[in-house]
């Protein structure tokens, strides 16, 4: 068995990680940390009982060293950096769920903040599995997309060359409340977000320079994104329409059983998509139609599995010569 660890395992995309491990074929939970420490791991998340019994531990490097060859950091953006800085000195493999790693520095500092790590961020490998799954085999250091990126690139990829790049993309997305952390806001609150339905941050959101980045770096075309991110009242689950302009007549279908017709975690659907179906699962479903030079891409994914939790796993399990799809979760939760 590979012994590894989860920092931050208070939130959700640590208990999903948790949920997915407890059976892995091949992964041992050897080690868990949150902020404090100095709880059990089934006090943390109540329904974990009678199903693991684990201490967890205020956050320590060399406790990590000791016991994991590969560790998840699922920690808030900017904490993520200087643990993994510390932890890729000792030679531990790292999947980090932040910001911290998936950028380009000036772009990622335009939007966060300083980097304290420039040396190992050129090193980072984007998580984006379907289109690095070869680097990520030979990585030390994974950086997980952010969610609204993840089913927005696996939906609009494909397409990339076929599109007017002189347009503008426009992104709608929409997700459920667990994409907001367990911390609560104003606009988390139950009596905002409960029958209701808003935009925040439109066209102002910093997914949307990931979007454009890694359009950039995997077809080499300048795009410009105008990315809406919407709050839906629903828990987990998250649904992207993108809408370009072609340069030319296509088939959406062919395209995409092109791109996709072999990849055993993406569902091509002769239907718009859902979040239901891919609730709890580590599948991408992805439809497609145009009229005339109009080009409509919709995708759903579970936000905090392949937008977070599972995508790390998956990345994880390539890292670690395993078979990618190890432990991957693709029951969805219906009805």
């Amino acid at each position: 068995m590979i012994n590894v660890g989860i920092v931050g395992v208070g939130g959700y995309t640590g208990l999903e990680l948790v949920k997915m491990l407890l059976n892995h074929p091949a992964f041992r939970l050897n080690y868990v940390a949150a902020t404090t420490g100095d709880v059990m791991l089934e006090s943390l998340h109540p329904a974990l009982l009678d199903l693991i019994t684990f201490p967890v531990e205020e956050a320590d490097a060399e406790a990590v060293a000791e016991k994991c060859e590969l560790v998840f950091l699922a920690l808030p953006h900017k904490a993520s950096m200087g643990f993994a800085k510390e932890l890729i000195s000792k030679n531990i493999k790292v999947v980090d769920l932040s910001a911290d790693y998936r950028l380009e520095r000036e772009t990622y500092e335009a939007h966060y903040c300083p980097h304290e790590d420039p040396e190992n961020l050129p090193r980072a490998v984007y998580g984006l599995i379907e289109y690095y799954r070869e680097e990520i085999r030979a990585a030390r250091l994974v950086a997980g997309p952010g969610c609204y990126p993840t089913a927005t690139l696996l939906g609009i990829l494909p397409f990339i060359p076929y599109i007017d790049t002189r347009a503008p993309l426009f992104v709608d997305a929409k997700s459920g409340v667990s994409g907001a952390g367990k911390k609560l806001t104003q606009t988390s609150h139950f009596v905002t977000i409960n029958d209701n339905i808003f935009a925040y941050n439109p066209l102002k959101h910093r997914h949307a320079p990931e979007i454009a980045e890694k359009i950039a770096k995997i077809h080499g075309s300048e795009v410009e994104v105008n990315f809406v991110p919407h709050l839906i009242p629903a828990t987990r689950g998250e649904l992207v329409s993108v809408y370009a302009t072609l340069k030319e007549e296509i088939d959406p279908a062919e395209i995409l059983e092109q791109a996709y017709g072999t990849e055993a975690f993406i569902r091509l659907r002769e239907n718009p998509v859902d979040i239901k179906s891919v609730g709890g699962t580590h599948f991408c479903d992805i439809y497609a139609a145009r009229n005339g030079r109009a080009l409509f891409v919709s995708s759903a994914i579970d936000n905090l599995l392949r937008g977070a939790s599972s995508q790390a796993l998956a990345a994880a399990n390539l890292m670690m010569g395993l078979e990618e799809g190890a432990g991957l979760p693709i029951v969805p939760y219906v009805p």
